[in-house]
């Protein structure tokens, strides 16, 4: 598909650098790719408010095409899962010379490999909870790893297609037919769900993340899913904690401008219960997402974090 969206005016931001135009790289072909859509029109509808000349870009095979023709002197990448933040469209961006948001090429790509960026976690001495990678056929024919554990993608983010497998579960788990030939199968970290946003070179806060039941899509995307406490009440030692971890994921994998690490804690464990999951790089932008809810905590309005975004664009990421 092709850009829609008028002219709205120019914007001057803090950095002194002035985007002749802003394109807002939404949807695509992921598994997330309704996620996308509502980050994107979120995203676009907030710079649209600050003054920015946004044009919004369905991604698909003509991307480079459009891109093209429209010319943008930034993009805002809005685009979820595989493609889109697994280093692909970074890799077609930094060949088109087009600066953008997020991080780039390798640490996309790093991060997006769940298996790979716990190597790197793991090497940095971030904790992490044991797992492997796994035929799909083996998981469904028997338990290759004592429950309880989880089954997901290795390469999809938002809680697409996660199975988790109860301690005392009767079999192993009905994956569907279109789960990857490869699946990571983890140990199953129990406690409370937590998650820091890393913004440029600072952990902005913390939030406890409140379900009735597994954190799952639905749980992150639909209205009442979940409720969020942000700042989360928690000992000042696991507070810490999460921002360190986080800001130290992020460095390690080599990420650029806004990302997320999501965390479990058990709390009859102490700090020693506190797990990293996994981090984000191209976290959701939509009215229930985490990332906008913790800076606008910290003073920031969902514009102005979209217009730091902007002005924190560029290439050789």
């Amino acid at each position: 598909m092709g850009p829609e969206g008028p002219d709205r005016g120019t914007k001057v931001g803090k950095s002194g650098r002035t985007p002749s135009k802003v394109a807002v790289l939404m949807g695509g072909p992921s598994a997330e790719r309704e996620v996308s859509l509502s980050s994107g029109q979120a995203c676009a509808d907030a710079l649209r408010e600050e003054g920015y000349n946004v044009v919004t870009v369905d991604a698909g095979p003509d991307l480079c095409a459009v891109l093209t023709d429209v010319s943008p002197g930034a993009v805002l990448n809005c685009l979820h899962g595989r493609w889109g933040e697994d280093g692909c469209v970074q890799g077609l961006l930094e060949w088109m010379k087009v600066p953008y948001s997020h991080s780039g090429v390798l640490a996309s790509a790093l991060a997006m490999d769940k298996q790979r960026s716990k190597d790197a976690f793991d090497t940095a001495g971030l904790p992490t909870v044991p797992s492997i990678i796994a035929k799909a056929g083996d998981v469904r024919a028997g338990h290759v790893m004592a429950p309880p554990y989880v089954v997901k993608p290795n390469n999809e983010g938002s809680s697409v297609g996660i199975y988790l497998v109860h301690e005392d579960s009767n079999g192993p788990p009905a994956l569907a037919h279109d789960m990857p030939d490869e699946v990571m199968v983890e140990a199953f970290a129990p406690g409370r769900e937590l998650t820091t946003t890393v913004m440029g070179d600072r952990a902005l806060t913390v939030t406890d993340i409140l379900t009735d039941g597994w954190y799952d899509y639905d749980a992150k995307y639909k209205p009442g899913g979940s409720r969020h406490v942000v700042p989360a009440d928690l000992p000042g030692g696991i507070f810490e904690l999460c921002l360190d971890y986080a800001l130290r994921a992020h460095r390690v994998l080599g990420c650029r401008g806004v990302s997320r690490t999501d965390f479990r804690w058990d709390e009859s464990r102490g700090t020693d219960g506190l797990i990293l999951l996994e981090t984000n790089t191209q976290p959701g932008m939509t009215a229930t997402s985490l990332t906008p809810e913790q800076a606008q905590v910290c003073g920031m309005s969902f514009g102005q974090l979209c217009s730091w975004m902007v002005e924190d664009a560029s290439c050789d990421r």
